[in-house]
């Protein structure tokens, strides 16, 4: 990891505006603050604001974590899952893994948080030094060689040295400076449905994951608490609107109509739900992350989708960038996409491979997948189940 050059901030390259207060906004407000950046966080949602799913702090973003002071708070708000079982239609365990001892061996460090947690103590980090505006956001940007006019729906236009799109799969920056949605977005064939439950999970210590044909339900504890996710294969829904919850619940009702174990119960607290988050698992591809003096980071520039890393490579691009900002704002983006798109690119190119695996097509799919739990050697077991299968939104 590159280390962050201090006070190398170039006169008339100053004010930097960032459009999302999500895990790589916060992130890159901290550093972009610390290293005499002026720098302003807008946020469409009122307050902070999460999937709540499990994500993994792991690799290149547990050296950020620690160098921003937050990685102890990280493994105090951490989740109680050390392992994963596999059930069937009656509840009977029929696979799984023993993730806690593995990491243990392996002497790893990572971290599993949900996302509403990570969000929070990001914010914490970096508020003191970053303007936030929450309940507002970009409606147009006009740049020119001095800087950017940024238009608000509420603010005041205001003029920034730099933008910085931080604001995830359907960004409005990508889509204000870049061009529509659909010329980015790809639906990697599934969908995904998140939402808190009532009291704690059966199993305090182990995700409980059960399968039919091209559908799973996961349940997945959270100190006393207990997550639920809905995973299933579908094509494109034809006018979906991520923001619809009714539509949502309509998708979800049916896309797990019939279903055994304990998915009818789960449907009936999905349906009476106010905090349901339902989305397409999808990936952006883009030729280039910036344009002038508007850049992508996170999901915005590079969603890998369900299956990759999304918070680790959040956090980790956010210090890439901030790391080439403070060293020389000239010709910064074009680094801190060349570094970062290293890491990107291959957790995008086995998504799908990664997707046939955690959501199996068949019986027989199923029946190989939770057998190969039971048989494979443990690091073959662990590298695919951790990195692929208990990430709901990363």
């Amino acid at each position: 990891m590159a280390t962050l050059e201090a006070d190398a901030v170039e006169d008339g390259m100053r004010t930097v505006l960032i459009s999302g207060a999500g895990i790589g906004g916060t992130t890159l407000a901290y550093w972009l603050a610390r290293h005499g950046f002026e720098t302003t966080v807008v946020e469409r949602a009122a307050g902070l604001r999460s999937s709540g799913s499990p994500v993994d702090v792991r690799g290149p973003a547990v050296e950020v974590a620690e160098r921003m002071g937050v990685l102890e708070r990280l493994r105090d708000a951490a989740t109680t899952a050390r392992g994963m079982s596999f059930v069937n239609d009656s509840g009977r365990r029929v696979g799984g893994v023993n993730t806690g001892a593995l990491q243990r061996a392996w002497g790893s460090r990572e971290v599993e948080i949900t996302r509403t947690d990570l969000a929070t103590v990001l914010y914490e980090a970096s508020r003191d030094s970053a303007e936030y505006l929450f309940g507002d956001s970009m409606t147009a940007i006009g740049q020119d060689g001095d800087g950017v006019e940024v238009t608000f729906e509420k603010a005041e236009p205001r003029r920034f040295d730099l933008v910085i799109g931080a604001d995830g799969l359907h960004s409005m920056t990508r889509r204000l400076v870049f061009g529509p949605e659909d010329r980015f977005v790809r639906h990697m064939g599934l969908y995904v449905a998140t939402m808190p439950l009532d009291g704690p999970a059966e199993e305090a210590k182990s995700v409980v994951i059960h399968n039919s044909p091209g559908r799973m339900v996961a349940v997945h504890p959270v100190r006393g608490r207990a997550l639920a996710a809905f995973i299933f294969r579908s094509p494109e829904v034809a006018g979906f609107d991520h923001r619809d919850l009714r539509q949502h619940k309509r998708i979800l009702a049916d896309a797990y109509a019939g279903a055994g174990w304990r998915v009818p119960g789960l449907l009936d607290q999905a349906m009476a739900a106010e905090d349901l988050w339902l989305d397409s698992v999808s990936q952006v591809r883009i030729d280039r992350w910036h344009d002038g003096r508007v850049a992508l980071l996170g999901d915005a520039a590079s969603s890998v989708s369900l299956f990759g890393e999304g918070s680790t490579l959040a956090m980790a691009g956010a210090y890439t960038l901030a790391c080439e900002l403070a060293a020389a704002p000239d010709g910064a983006f074009a680094r801190y996409e060349a570094a970062h798109r290293a890491l990107v690119t291959p957790k995008q190119n086995n998504a799908a491979t990664a997707a046939t695996l955690m959501v199996p097509a068949s019986r027989a799919g199923i029946a190989t997948r939770n057998l190969a739990s039971r048989l494979w050697p443990a690091a073959a077991a662990t590298g695919w189940v951790r990195g692929r299968l208990t990430r709901a939104v990363a």
